[in-house]
């Protein structure tokens, strides 16, 4: 039989801290996705994929190292690809490589719309974030962040 452990109930001080945590998970991606949407027809998810996809060599990136990058399970991330794909945004081909992966190559066209779409994304990520803190306190959300990244990321698979 199990045994039920004391529940470590929060303080009032880390109550508000997750509330605040759990309103900026909910509602920042909301914003960025509305402001996308709005100047750029595009969501937060396509968005991502093609800031991802612009940074890489060639601009070619495993799908599914792309998913891991951008956080997507393959399955969302294959049907972000499939609306980007009929935008003109990206293709997909097999990896000469390895045929078990398949590569997404951003287009030109693909280029042409992250090029256009990065600043309005990156002022509102600044409105929305660092226009809110101090120096200190993006540099103590960052830290703290990232923390909570590594707790909470799936394990990624190792490559032989």
């Amino acid at each position: 039989m199990a045994t039920t452990r004391e529940a470590r109930w929060l303080d009032p001080d880390e109550d508000r801290t997750w509330r605040s945590v759990w309103t900026l998970m909910t509602w920042l991606p909301v914003r960025l996705d509305v402001q996308l949407r709005a100047d750029a027809g595009m969501s937060l998810a396509e968005y991502n994929a093609l800031s991802q996809m612009s940074e890489a060599p060639d601009r070619t990136l495993r799908l599914s190292d792309l998913a891991a990058a951008t956080n997507m399970t393959l399955s969302h991330l294959s049907r972000v690809i499939s609306r980007m794909e009929t935008s003109g945004w990206v293709t997909r081909s097999p990896d000469p490589a390895d045929g078990r992966y398949t590569l997404g190559h951003l287009t030109d066209t693909g280029w042409e719309k992250v090029v256009a779409v990065a600043p309005g994304h990156v002022e509102a990520v600044r409105r929305y974030v660092f226009d809110t803190l101090g120096a200190e306190q993006a540099a103590a959300l960052g830290d703290a962040a990232a923390h909570i990244a590594a707790a909470v990321a799936p394990p990624r698979p190792q490559r032989g």
